[in-house]
């Protein structure tokens, strides 16, 4: 286990910046071109006022010369003012969205890298919010506070020590104001703090009540529930209205006494200034000059509170962000991890045991020898372990005790990607991606080409239906496959999983939802299929279950029963238990259906007969 870092996450989050060193010398060489000509104005302004401006008797007399050339100068500045301030908002906001980027990017890979006993725990929502607004506070974090610090820290010290230069004690007069002028910003920061960081996590809530919703948008109607959940999320919306409103009554509270603040300093300073220069210890030109670069120094001072409250939402958000990306999986891979080839299928259990945590074991002394080619079919109750024990083989979970092989070689030894390539699964819970028929059938082969689309989709059972469509292949699937019944679903998935030709097949409960016709054409095909291939079946059908080499019947995480159909029907036991409550009446429908079939395809023939007879007289 890696140790964790001791730093604050808004300076962890820092190294994203490093990979653009040039663009961060670039940001802080526009930052101080800015701070230097934001400074040289009033300057500028100052001799324009003390050599342009001669004053006789109490009556200014104008040089216009000397006008011309402070006003040349002061534009002069202005422009280049603007150029650097463009290059600083450029480069600033060209830095942060990059960050942002990388930091999307990574938390987006690494959740793809962790294993399903984090996704078990994971909130959808929470993760969103974590990977969208908790990244958009360190981005602001980037580019106002920490380049904007920098501006910030430059012009504070700079604009000081030129007040200083012009008129320590006026100088020091007006510093007065700064710690109460500093003082009101970072109390009224401080205040939102809280706040906004329960509003974070509010929103972070609200996403999860409103994924919940709409992906079981058919369970609320099924159930009636639309006013429960409507209450449910209005709930959530009031405490995120008061919330944020809260932040705006505090800003309206702090705002008018940091203004006033401000305001009594430039009278302060007008009314000393305007005295020294009455007694010849100041030029007018140098109160000008002096009272630019104090209301230039509002900014960075009220700045600060902005930047403490940049500082604690970039904390919250990183140490959220973190959470994710500090997570490790529960299924790594060994550094000297090898490849899996030339696969044969032979897949072994020895003594295997398994447990989401330790004090609820799911499996236990799980002995298991799969042959190559062999159908395996693993039947149970709800919650007997079946799901787990195929999803233990791909490594989506790591066993706990004991340990599985595939030709011999422990998967704990062998590259995930290498692993997973020799397993096609069509899994309990069909998904189906927003995208084409076509595209949903050809996900995990991306070079493959239309025809492999069409021969598995016709394998499946599923091509006429396709074809039936409008716009055929291209027809798009809604969301999650919305628009598709439960054995299309399922079809579409077995065609996905045929396109990989993978060694060992594991189809959970693949044909439980379609009818008995569905499933017969469906069982033809994959009986083919499933020929040189190690096949691992969870299944509620008896025929399934009948042409299977193993049956292994688990019950509480453990086989307690494991044979042939014809062998366990005959024993008493859970499988003869199984066979009478669910899949007697199976046998007899299937007799039916299977009578059904046989007349039609006589009939067909008795049609064919005497068009070939005709056929052949002509």
């Amino acid at each position: 286990m890696k140790p964790k870092s001791s730093l604050p996450p808004p300076i962890r989050m820092l190294k994203y910046a490093l990979p653009y060193k040039r663009r961060v010398l670039l940001t802080w060489a526009a930052v101080a071109g800015l701070t230097g000509f934001q400074l040289v104005g009033p300057w500028l302004i100052r001799q324009a006022i003390d050599n342009g401006i001669d004053i006789r008797n109490g009556v200014p007399h104008g040089n216009a010369r000397t006008l011309l050339v402070a006003a040349a100068l002061i534009t002069l500045a202005a422009i280049f003012r603007g150029v650097f301030q463009f290059g600083q908002t450029y480069l600033a906001e060209w830095l942060s969205q990059h960050v942002a980027y990388d930091i999307r990017n990574d938390i987006y890979d690494h959740l793809q890298r962790l294993s399903f006993a984090y996704h078990d725990k994971a909130q959808t929502g929470q993760v969103m919010q974590r990977a969208t607004q908790d990244v958009e506070g360190i981005r602001m974090f980037v580019n106002m506070g920490v380049i904007r610090l920098v501006y910030v820290a430059a012009l504070l010290v700079a604009a000081l020590a030129l007040m200083f230069v012009t008129n320590w004690q006026l100088a020091l007069l007006s510093a007065v104001f700064f710690p109460p002028t500093a003082f009101f910003a970072i109390k009224m920061t401080s205040t939102l703090r809280p706040i906004w960081l329960e509003v974070q996590n509010l929103q972070g809530r609200i996403g999860v009540v409103l994924q919940e919703n709409l992906s079981g948008m058919r369970v609320v109607k099924a159930f009636g529930r639309e006013i429960f959940e409507r209450d449910k999320f209005n709930a959530e919306a009031q405490n995120l209205f008061v919330n944020s409103f809260a932040t705006n009554r505090i800003q309206a509270k702090y705002s008018p006494a940091l203004t006033g603040v401000w305001a009594l300093a430039m009278v302060a300073t007008a009314w000393y200034g305007s005295s020294e220069i009455l007694n010849g210890n100041l030029t007018t030109g140098q109160l000008t000059q002096f009272l630019l670069y104090l209301t230039m120094l509002q900014l960075p001072i009220r700045s600060l509170g902005w930047i403490n409250m940049l500082w604690a939402r970039a904390q919250s958000s990183g140490e959220r962000i973190y959470d994710i990306l500090d997570a490790e999986s529960a299924v790594t891979e060994k550094a000297d991890a090898v490849e899996l080839r030339d696969i044969q299928g032979h897949v072994t259990f020895e003594d295997v045991a398994f447990g989401y945590d330790a004090i609820s074991p799911v499996l236990r002394d799980v002995t298991i020898d799969a042959q190559p080619g062999q159908v395996v079919a693993l039947l149970g109750q709800s919650g007997s372990g079946k799901t787990t024990v195929v999803n233990l083989m791909p490594r989506f979970y790591d066993v706990t005790g004991g340990r599985i092989a595939i030709d011999g070689t422990d998967i704990r030894d062998a590259t995930l990607a290498s692993l997973r390539r020799a397993f096609g699964i069509v899994q309990q819970d069909v998904f189906l991606f927003s995208a084409t028929i076509g595209d949903n059938i050809a996900y995990g082969a991306a070079d493959a080409t239309y025809e492999d689309v069409v021969r598995v989709a016709k394998l499946a059972r599923i091509h006429d239906f396709i074809e039936s469509l409008p716009d055929g292949y291209d027809t798009w699937v809604g969301e999650r496959g919305i628009t598709l019944s439960g054995g299309q679903k399922q079809r579409i998935s077995i065609a996905r999983t045929l396109l990989l030709d993978p060694k060992i097949l594991v189809f959970d409960d693949s044909t439980s939802s379609v009818d008995t016709e569905t499933e017969y054409l469906i069982q033809q095909a994959l009986a083919e299929l499933m020929k040189g291939r190690t096949t691992f079946v969870i299944a509620q059908r008896l025929r399934t279950v009948k042409s299977a080499d193993q049956i292994l019947v688990l019950r509480n995480g453990q086989i307690v029963q494991h044979g042939r159909h014809a062998e366990l029907i005959d024993q008493d036991g859970p499988y003869r238990e199984i066979y009478d409550v669910e899949l007697r009446d199976q046998e007899e429908a299937y007799e039916r259906e299977r009578e059904r079939l046989d007349r039609v395809a006589d009939d067909d023939g008795a049609r064919a007969e005497p068009a070939a007879a005709a056929g052949g007289g002509s």
